[in-house]
């Protein structure tokens, strides 16, 4: 193990079962044999779901960390336990997306990486907040409004054989013959920041999203600023092109793509439009608050 003492007395792991359509329960025997080889004070914590999950975690005492398995939407639903509370947080990328800890250099299955940065002293990074219709919501990611969302719930349908990156690409692509415009208002910091037509706003702490897609490329989750990026009145093929410009993070110096950082972002649609917070779909939302949680969590796995 590290050569530093442990910040934590104990670790909970907290496996999601449906991550990556059953990845990570398969993985959990080969898991388990890399937590005992390195000697690490454990317990599994079962839940019968997500909701039991999070309860599970917030009876939890003071000094023990949660070392979450699976994807972005498995650490979503343990932050109302971690935002705030001081207790750490590890990562064991095992989702579809992992687009958080794949920003921080993880790979899904090299456990020896994801373990070896539980010895780090725990870092201070950065939440988000969403006020919408539906209630309140934690991120530690992102969220997506328009075509990424529509994206997302697209997904669930791609073929079994694809998984992570080439689930969001055909998703992507199936998504862009029913591309939607609608007119959207977005304030930064209470100041006007776009209005006009648009087909995607996201609201960002990290860099990423669909398994690679660099949306957010300047995002950085420790420096006490969130990201916003929208892409204005695009035609399909403008939009197919700007997606490559995505893959390569060359978007931001697009004219069509508008991105600014601050501490809290509002948007307000004209029409309901499709949503997602760390890659979960929700109702289509009119409009919706972001604001930035500075040093919120304590996140074992930084880099």
């Amino acid at each position: 193990m590290a050569s530093s003492p442990l910040s934590f007395s104990s670790l909970a792991v907290v496996l999601n079962p449906q991550a990556g359509r059953g990845l990570a329960l398969r993985e959990w025997p080969r898991l388990e044999a890399a937590l005992r080889e390195r000697r690490l004070p454990y317990e599994w914590l079962a839940a019968a779901s997500a909701e039991d999950a999070l309860s599970r975690v917030q009876a939890l005492s003071p000094g023990t960390a949660v070392l979450a398995v699976g994807g972005d939407g498995t650490v979503s639903n343990l932050l109302p336990a971690l935002v705030g509370t001081g207790r750490a947080l590890g990562l064991v990328p095992l989702g579809s997306g992992n687009d958080f800890a794949g920003m921080l250099g993880l790979r899904p299955g090299d456990f020896d990486m994801a373990l070896a940065r539980l010895g780090n002293a725990p870092q201070p990074t950065d939440a988000l907040r969403c006020t919408y219709a539906g209630g309140e919501a934690l991120l530690l990611n992102g969220l997506g409004m328009g075509f990424d969302a529509q994206v997302a719930a697209l997904m669930r349908s791609a073929p079994a054989r694809l998984s992570g990156f080439g689930r969001y690409l055909w998703a992507a692509l199936s998504a862009l013959r029913e591309l939607q415009t609608s007119q959207v208002k977005v304030e930064l910091d209470g100041e006007p920041f776009y209005n006009g037509p648009s087909c995607l706003v996201a609201v960002m702490n990290g860099t990423r999203y669909g398994g690679g897609f660099q949306i957010s490329p300047r995002s950085n989750a420790f420096d006490g600023q969130l990201n916003v990026v929208l892409g204005g009145g695009l035609s399909r093929p403008a939009l197919l092109s700007l997606m490559l410009k995505v893959l390569r993070a060359r978007h931001l110096s697009d004219s069509r793509v508008h991105a600014g950082t601050g501490q809290r972002v509002t948007v307000r649609w004209r029409n309901p439009t499709a949503t997602h917070f760390d890659g979960e779909v929700l109702l289509p939302q009119r409009e919706l608050s972001v604001e930035l949680l500075k040093g919120a969590v304590q996140l074992l796995s930084a880099p």
